[in-house]
């Protein structure tokens, strides 16, 4: 649960920190006010020299992440009889796992849209990390998800991505082979025998002082592409615990996604903006 503090006079943020916690280890508040962990009037600060005022509210220990258990119904952004497509929050599952079979994207969005007398039946076209937030596309049969994934190296996938520092280049190409660790879940970058192409595009949108926004669109869609090559390229992505520094958010959204139709074959584009919370990372 989270700390709650209310500012009695002005002072600068990590003094204010170091007063009011006076029990922990230096070390710990500034890792909390690295790792996105600090609100104060309900947005994320990171800087530590970031000034406070009297009656300003200071939280420690926020989880912004949306909790599966809350999401009850899911933006569609479009349907018809042989696509759905939504937008999901951060913190929500794509699809079912061993240890979550219910509390998902897939079975929220059935259970949504089917009727009494008419169970809707639903196929993943393609899957966001679980800390994504963004478009995602289903489909009403296999044969229809199977039409869209022949057509999915057509399909053009942009993300919106919130970095740690700020890249050396700000429009580049990221050209380096993946390969899967089973056993760490996470991906290695560079040459090896079980590696795959892997291409990332990214350009700079927005720079802070510490953190900047980027324009990311895939060439190729391997599992954490984007989180490995920004990590790769010494910009890991905000609040990405496996592969930079654990936040209460990943600054990671699917903002854009063109794909053909199953049916008429008519290419169709989506577009979401990301949510205020994502932005707040940036600082």
């Amino acid at each position: 649960m989270a700390e709650k503090f209310i500012v009695k006079e002005q002072s600068k943020l990590l003094e204010f920190l170091f007063l009011s916690l006076n029990t922990w280890p230096k070390k710990k508040v500034k890792q909390r006010l690295q790792n996105s962990s600090i609100r104060v009037n309900e947005k994320t600060v990171t800087k530590h020299d970031f000034i406070l005022n009297v009656n300003d509210k200071v939280e420690i220990g926020i989880l912004s992440k949306n909790s599966p258990s809350t999401v009850q119904k899911l933006e569609i952004l479009y349907q018809d009889k042989d696509i759905v497509v939504i937008n999901k929050p951060a913190g929500l599952l794509s699809v079912s796992t061993p240890k979550e079979t219910k509390q998902h994207a897939l079975n929220i969005l059935r259970l949504q849209i089917s009727k009494k007398r008419e169970q809707i039946s639903l196929w993943p076209v393609h899957r966001l990390d679980r800390d994504t937030s963004g478009i995602l596309v289903f489909a009403t049969s296999k044969e229809k998800r199977e039409a869209v994934m022949d057509k999915w190296k057509e399909s053009t996938k942009t993300y919106l991505a919130i970095v740690k520092g700020l890249p050396k280049n700000k429009k580049a190409t990221i050209n380096e082979p993946l390969r899967l660790d089973e056993k760490l879940y996470k991906m290695h970058v560079g040459k090896h025998k079980d590696a795959k192409e892997a291409i990332t595009h990214y350009e700079v949108i927005q720079e802070k002082k510490q953190n900047a926004l980027l324009k990311v669109q895939l060439e190729t869609g391997r599992q954490h592409q984007i989180r490995a090559h920004l990590s790769f390229i010494g910009n890991s992505v905000i609040g990405d615990e496996r592969y930079g520094i654990k936040g209460d958010r990943m600054g990671l959204h699917a903002c854009e996604l063109s794909i053909f139709h199953p049916v008429n074959n008519k290419k169709m584009t989506f577009k979401v903006d990301a949510p205020k919370e994502f932005y707040d990372l940036l600082v």
